[in-house]
């Protein structure tokens, strides 16, 4: 096995945690270690546009209906006002779009200021130039641990084919690369 980051590899034929549990914070180094792409949830709410980046969103849970998933800490303030949005805009973040992740994902007041996006007539805000957007509303949320698993239905989409998605690994950005 090799390392993960600054864990080092456990013995032969022994999983890190499988013998008690994991240290502080290994979990999570241990799952940052996994590509997921990053996606900026946002609605707009009646002080304006509100919005928090996940790497744990995922699409396709279900194709008819359509659904997608995602967590959010239960300590997370924006999720308390998200969760109360009619509609909710996901925008998967492209190659180019790593600012706004570190914008959406700061704890600045105007996370929104010098964003280019617009609302739908539901509400969802759709950042612009991102591979994906995909408006949904809230169908379940089931408490995990220190999260909440989010079942979202998919009510309507727009796909960007000729961009990229940013791709967040070992806590960084990356790029897709076609193999072959």
């Amino acid at each position: 096995m090799s390392s993960f980051g600054s864990l080092s590899a456990p013995a032969a034929g022994v999983l890190a945690g499988a013998s008690g549990g994991f240290a502080e914070g290994e979990a999570q180094d241990i799952f940052a270690s996994y590509p997921s792409a990053v996606a900026a949830l946002c609605a707009q709410t009646a002080s304006g546009p509100v919005g928090f980046v996940v790497t744990s969103f995922t699409a396709g849970i279900s194709f008819d209906p359509p659904m997608a998933i995602f967590s959010a800490q239960n300590s997370s303030q924006t999720w308390q006002i998200l969760r109360e949005a009619p509609s909710i805009g996901v925008s998967i973040l492209g190659s180019d779009q790593q600012h706004a992740c570190y914008q959406l994902a700061s704890r600045s007041k105007n996370r929104f200021e010098h964003l280019q996006y617009r609302v739908t007539s539901s509400g969802a805000v759709l950042l612009a130039d991102s591979p994906l957007h995909l408006e949904c509303e809230v169908l379940s949320e089931t408490p995990a641990g220190d999260h909440q698993v989010v079942l979202l239905e998919v009510k309507g989409a727009e796909v960007r084919a000729d961009a990229s998605p940013l791709v967040y690994r070992s806590r960084g950005f990356h790029h897709l690369v076609a193999a072959g």
